[in-house]
């Protein structure tokens, strides 16, 4: 799994955000606790609250001395309560270790229900036992739940790393063992090889030189044909040499003069085509870009031996056919191109037929180093041979073969790396585009998470924060004053001496003379009439032109009875 990387721009952007973001909570908590007027020293909590915003951005630094200054700061001015809880979450999620993390809230939590009591009789609700009752309110959604949240979801993506990183252990395990059973399988084939068929061609090349010395003298016109059964049997050996090399355990080419420092280059293949052309047989040779001698030596070694199989196989089959040899060259790969005409004599003979083990070989070689190679009869009755080489190949410079270490493993032989694979699996890992897309919507679905919480959480800050000072006594303590004469109508009506419709026409004939200056009166009906056996006693006010009370007069009206439904004759 490629980790991604944000740009440099992103990188420095999204801090910035979560900060803004942060400060925004809290400045809606200032507001609605402000509208609702609970809001002591309006400019002092506002500078204190600009403060915690701006310390918060340090919490990746100093988590710890953060998160603790911030809840002191919480405890002081409830408004900067988001700012904590989002730092409660950041420190939570990132401490590893849980006793640590434990303290650290423990810690947050007290010191913010200490510092809210000790600022109750001055910044809080008026009393220390209120401010502890706030500082109460606040602990658990400014510290305690936050600081939760953010330890579930710290263990959740530690978790989730760690089963990661051991199912990737596990692949490159199991890719390691099967590289290292292929590399031990191709040893002992290299093994029997050299065992078996090297100790023949020894032998052969051994008596094909001692029947030369023997003709020499006996039959010198047949010295010739002794001749070319000893080079024919030392091409065989170093061509076995170089089998073996290709499925030893390293990959290397072996035996004498196996690989040169112009092997595959451009005068190397010029050197074949050449002896191609002294063999009877027409080749153009096309190159196109510049020579192949800075390449590693693998894939030089790869582009040599396509030309010669193809060359061999057209001496053998199509010797009168035009071959056509093309060599692109460009920063990303090599190509190589052999392709024959028809033949124009009659076509070759079934039992002439090669086996495929050569076009074989060539396809494994190139598809090591990570290239394609295809092989196939032409419509037109000729046959064309195409290879793609990487010029740089990744893996070993010496071999071209991708190291089996973590993570990786080299491609089955003849398997192709471009072919289909089962479904639901991709070799490759996922796009990049595709994984960066998937990320950022992870990224988005949390950001939207986490701010809903954050809403949340502010909200019951709000709520905590106005039934502390709600429930705070209003200053006022024994019963309510009583109306007293040279009260202003004002005063009275706040003291709840209301005008009654039904008290003052019960009063009417039935009260005593008004005092001199009367105005007017009111004939309140709730604390000032009681009901008593047989009548009424009303309390009427009467107040001068001036609006003030002159008289407080209290009486008894009669009730009217009234005759049970048994009375009424």
């Amino acid at each position: 799994m490629v980790p991604l990387r944000l740009s440099p721009r992103a990188a420095r952007v999204r801090p910035v955000a979560r900060t803004a973001g942060v400060g925004l909570a809290s400045l809606c908590v200032y507001g609605v606790v402000g509208h609702l007027g609970f809001l002591p020293y309006p400019g002092l909590q506002f500078a204190v609250l600009a403060a915690g915003t701006g310390i918060f951005a340090l919490r990746r630094r100093l988590p710890g001395a953060v998160l603790l200054v911030l809840a002191a700061l919480s405890g002081l001015v409830p408004a900067v309560g988001p700012v904590t809880a989002a730092a409660a979450y950041s420190v939570s999620r990132r401490t590893a270790r849980p006793r640590l993390r434990a303290r650290l809230l423990a810690c947050a939590g007290l010191l913010l229900v200490v510092c809210a009591t000790a600022a109750g009789p001055r910044l809080g609700p008026g009393s220390a036992a209120y401010g502890l009752a706030l500082g109460l309110a606040l602990a658990p959604t400014a510290v305690i739940v936050p600081g939760l949240i953010g330890t579930a979801q710290g263990q959740q993506g530690r978790l989730l790393r760690a089963l990661r990183e051991r199912g990737d252990a596990a692949e490159r395990a199991r890719r390691l063992a099967d590289s290292e059973a292929r590399i031990h399988e191709r040893s002992r084939i290299a093994a029997e090889m050299h065992d078996l068929v090297g100790h023949r061609l020894s032998l052969v090349s051994l008596h094909a030189g001692g029947l030369e010395l023997a003709l020499e003298r006996a039959a010198p016109e047949l010295r010739e044909e002794a001749v070319l059964v000893r080079r024919t049997t030392r091409d065989a050996m170093r061509e076995l040499r170089q089998a073996l090399g290709v499925l030893g355990p390293l990959g290397r080419d072996t035996g004498p003069d196996a690989l040169t420092a112009a092997t595959g280059t451009r005068a190397d293949i010029e050197a074949l085509v050449a002896r191609s052309r002294d063999g009877g047989i027409a080749v153009r040779l096309d190159w196109t870009g510049p020579d192949l001698d800075a390449r590693p030596a693998p894939v030089r070694r790869a582009v040599h031996r396509v030309v010669r199989e193809a060359l061999t196989n057209v001496h053998r089959y199509a010797p009168d056919a035009h071959v056509g040899v093309t060599v692109l060259h460009d920063e990303a790969q090599v190509r190589v191109t052999v392709r024959n005409g028809a033949r124009p004599g009659p076509t070759a003979p079934a039992e002439e037929a090669g086996t495929g083990r050569g076009l074989t070989g060539l396809r494994e070689r190139v598809e090591l180093l990570g290239g394609t190679f295809e092989a196939a009869a032409l419509p037109s009755g000729g046959f064309r041979v195409d290879a793609a080489v990487p010029a740089e190949p990744d893996g070993d410079p010496a071999t071209g073969r991708t190291p089996a270490g973590p993570g990786t493993s080299p491609p089955p032989s003849g398997a192709d790396p471009k072919g289909p694979h089962p479904a639901g699996t991709d070799p490759a890992g996922p796009h990049p585009a595709a994984a960066a897309a998937s990320s950022d919507g992870r990224r988005t679905a949390e950001a939207l998470t986490l701010g809903f919480g954050l809403a949340a959480l502010s909200a019951l800050m709000v709520v905590g924060i106005a039934f502390v000072y709600a429930a705070q006594p209003s200053g006022r303590s024994g019963p309510a004053p009583l109306p007293r004469v040279g009260m202003t109508y004002g005063e009275v009506a706040a003291l709840g001496v209301q005008d009654n419709g039904a008290v003052r026409a019960a009063a009417t004939g039935h009260e005593p003379p008004r005092p001199a200056g009367t105005a007017g009166c009111v004939y309140p009906f709730n604390g000032a009439t009681e009901r008593r056996p047989g009548g009424l006693l009303i309390a009427r006010y009467c107040f001068d032109a001036a609006q003030r009370l002159i008289a407080i007069d209290r009486f008894d009206v009669p009730s009217v009875r009234d005759a049970t439904p048994w009375e009424i004759p």
